[in-house]
């Protein structure tokens, strides 16, 4: 069904345009702006301190080939693509970047950020990876500190606890807000398409709390008024497709469009680059913002943590809320930490929820689009 964008802007369909007209407008008001490649960055401290996040290009195959004059070609196409558009210089947000913040969730890209360091200062931050230990959460706070210390004598800029407080507040009422426009994804047939979830996602990364209340709202009514019109995206009983694993964006979408031309409907894309960046709550007024801080960021169930019980729970909280026929597991090639764990959540999916379930193993070229194509027409007929 034809609906008018979510975001009609001016810029509808084009997030990445949205987000760098802000990021230069900050920029040009005299705000630094530090480039981010992941979800475990602290974006709430960086924002405290007057500083903008920017997430750096790390999807598009068109900069691979150059990467890989210096990368190895079986590579993950994420850190290929991530490189080759900082040695070509075509990453405009890169471009404005006055540091990186880098952290070593896997080993690819620790050491890609070794090569970058030669280019542009980059603080690396030491992730624990066995999150539930009590050390973990000790050792990522003196992180975000070392962070904290790093930005205010590279840029002169610092935030109190009581502003770092304001921070996590406004990060929790923007999350909130995502979470409801979530919800309607939810619904039966949904009135929220993916390609919004990404569009809206991509700029509440970019902007603060106190920013994105006033844009998000008003979208809350916009698709409140789809669902009392009946306005929706797919054919009634089209199937439901939930879509966990590695980062999607730009080409990687391909997935997602391989699934509609199928003729099912992405209803839930479970991964940092889609609804899992807004489902932590900050513990508010703890007395230790930061601490808080830690404790939240080490929830987040990315497979580079073990053991990853948590994202076995939050795989089931999101098929219970979503209400899934089928579950894709996007694997990027060379991924090998959600490869391996994929045998695990095909056993979740299948014993726990009985539902049919498809591992994709594949980069961003498109010669595999026949091949996907399909796989998936089989798996939603197994449905």
């Amino acid at each position: 069904m034809d609906i008018t964008p979510l975001m009609d802007d001016g810029y509808a369909g084009e997030p990445a345009k949205r987000v760098l007209n802000y990021t230069q407008r900050r920029k040009k008001n005299g705000d630094p702006v530090v480039g981010i490649y992941c979800g475990y960055a602290p974006i709430e401290l960086i924002q405290a301190m007057g500083i903008v996040p920017a997430v750096l290009c790390a999807f598009s195959k068109v900069p691979i080939p150059a990467a890989e004059t210096v990368l190895p070609s079986n590579l993950c196409p994420l850190i290929k693509s991530s490189y080759g558009f900082i040695i070509e210089g075509t990453c405009p947000f890169y471009a404005m970047s006055e540091a990186v913040i880098a952290e070593t969730t896997c080993d690819g890209k620790k050491k890609m950020f070794e090569l970058i360091a030669d280019i542009k200062p980059t603080h690396v931050m030491d992730l624990p990876q066995v999150p539930d230990e009590v050390e973990a959460r000790r050792n990522w706070k003196r992180m975000i500190l070392k962070l904290q210390v790093f930005l205010e004598t590279r840029f002169g800029r610092k935030a109190d606890e009581e502003t770092i407080e304001a921070s996590i507040q406004a990060a929790n009422r923007k999350n909130a807000l995502m979470r409801k426009i979530f919800d309607y994804a939810a619904l039966s047939p949904p009135v929220l398409h993916w390609k919004e979830m990404y569009d809206v996602g991509f700029l509440a990364i970019a902007a603060t709390g106190q920013e994105m209340a006033p844009v998000l709202e008003p979208l809350l009514d916009i698709l409140e008024r789809r669902a009392r019109e009946g306005l929706h995206f797919g054919k009634p009983g089209a199937p439901r497709v939930l879509v966990t694993g590695c980062p999607v964006g730009g080409d990687a979408t391909k997935i997602f469009k391989v699934i509609e031309a199928a003729g099912g409907m992405v209803v839930a894309p479970d991964a940092c680059t889609g609804m899992k960046a807004f489902m932590g709550v900050f513990e508010e007024k703890s007395g230790d913002p930061i601490d808080a801080m830690a404790y939240r960021y080490l929830k987040i169930p990315c497979a580079c943590m073990t053991p990853n019980q948590r994202r076995l729970e939050d795989l089931s909280d999101m098929i219970t809320r979503f209400k899934p026929d089928a579950v894709v597991d996007f694997v990027l090639q060379a991924c090998h930490s959600y490869s391996v764990e994929s045998y695990k959540i095909v056993r979740h999916v299948e014993a726990v929820h009985g539902l049919p379930f498809l591992k994709v193993e594949t980069d961003y070229a498109d010669s595999d689009t026949g091949q996907l194509r399909t796989r998936i027409d089989a798996l939603l007929e197994s449905i």
